[in-house]
């Protein structure tokens, strides 16, 4: 397929190079100069080539076009994926709305980013998918570099509209990533792991991460102690008890990230994510005010609480920690926060398919 991923970070460039050697015509487009910029540069003036590092092995992978001209990357695309912090999704989106017409949107993850589009794109028959989790972790680790630190075996996502679920998984199925169609976008868009993980870990790590300067922390292995995971079952409650009532089976945490992570169906679900966060996640955060926060409480948390309010469901953990971690930081994440009265009450009764 000819694919665009809008989005020139680590999952943008490591997914953008995996689907290059597979054989898909891959354009990368980068949205600002904000982050990442060397990369970027060396990948532009290296022939649009990437090493893909994976098992130890490097691949050089070679792209069809790396630019920054949305015209030029979204024109006579089949495929876009849209890899940018969900923080500058609502921008991005505009910007990308007048080229989009009849094409699958795959969101990575959404935080219900459809919704967005949706304002934008109000006529155009698009397709689109949000995804739990990005199917690979992985970094930039040097400029025009970058490697693949583990991989989902499963891949869930919600489908809109649900009548072009089929159209979807058989174009979606020449990615290789096993993806898996959930009820709606609002089941995936919840079960988007860093909504509990990152939202809890960065925040209890705050002491840690000043104390030491950031120096050779890693926020799974460490900060996810038996008080703390009591927390982890506290907000994951409430998200629980938000997707029951809309409909949603109620799948815990932990059993959406075994179901994404392993095919061993009789592991314990809690040993798969700490048997994750010893040998596989990666190391950080190195700031107190690092995107686990600074993304997953205005995007995520804020979009949580106000879908509590909504239903009437009372969230006292999420709650607490927008206020605690706005306090932190000195910011207001509520205000700048993702609710369903900004993108749209009567579009998320549609993609709930009511």
């Amino acid at each position: 397929m000819k694919i665009t991923v809008v989005g020139a970070g680590n999952a943008g460039t490591t997914v953008a190079a995996d689907l290059s050697l597979k054989g898909h015509e891959v354009t990368i487009l980068k949205t600002s100069n904000s982050l990442h910029n060397e990369n970027f540069n060396t990948i532009l003036n290296n022939g649009y080539k990437i090493n893909l590092i994976r098992n130890n092995e490097s691949r050089e992978a070679k792209l069809h076009l790396v630019t920054t001209d949305f015209k030029e990357a979204l024109e006579g695309s089949e495929l876009i994926i849209l890899y940018v912090q969900t923080n500058y999704q609502e921008d991005v989106i505009k910007r990308m709305s007048k080229y989009l017409y009849n094409q699958i949107i795959l969101i990575e993850p959404g935080y219900l980013a459809t919704l967005f589009f949706l304002k934008e794109c109000k006529d155009k028959p698009l397709i689109y998918a949000e995804a739990e989790s990005s199917p690979i972790d992985c970094r930039i680790t040097k400029p025009g570099e970058v490697t693949a630190m583990f991989e989902n075996v499963r891949n869930p996502i919600g489908i809109y509209p649900k009548s072009r679920t089929k159209e979807a998984l058989e174009k979606l199925e020449l990615l290789q990533y096993n993806f898996i169609p959930t009820k709606n976008i609002v089941e995936a868009a919840l079960h988007n792991p860093n909504l509990i993980v990152h939202t809890i870990g960065a925040f209890m790590s705050i002491p840690r991460i000043e104390y030491t300067d950031g120096k050779e922390y890693w926020m799974y292995k460490e900060v996810f102690t038996k008080s703390v995971w009591n927390m982890v079952n506290g907000l994951d409650k409430e998200k629980m008890d938000i997707m029951e009532t809309l409909g949603c089976e109620r799948i815990s945490y932990v059993e959406a990230c075994k179901f994404r992570n392993s095919l061993i169906s009789n592991m314990d679900a809690e040993a798969v994510f700490f048997d994750y966060a010893k040998n596989h996640s990666t190391s950080g955060p190195y700031t107190s005010d690092s995107r686990y926060i600074t993304e997953d409480v205005p995007e995520g948390l804020v979009l949580m609480e106000s879908l509590g309010k909504y239903l009437e469901i009372d969230t006292p953990v999420c709650t607490s920690l927008i206020e605690l971690s706005s306090s932190s930081l000195n910011r207001d994440f509520r205000s700048e926060g993702r609710t369903i009265e900004r993108i749209g009450i009567e579009n998320f009764k549609a993609i709930l398919e009511i």
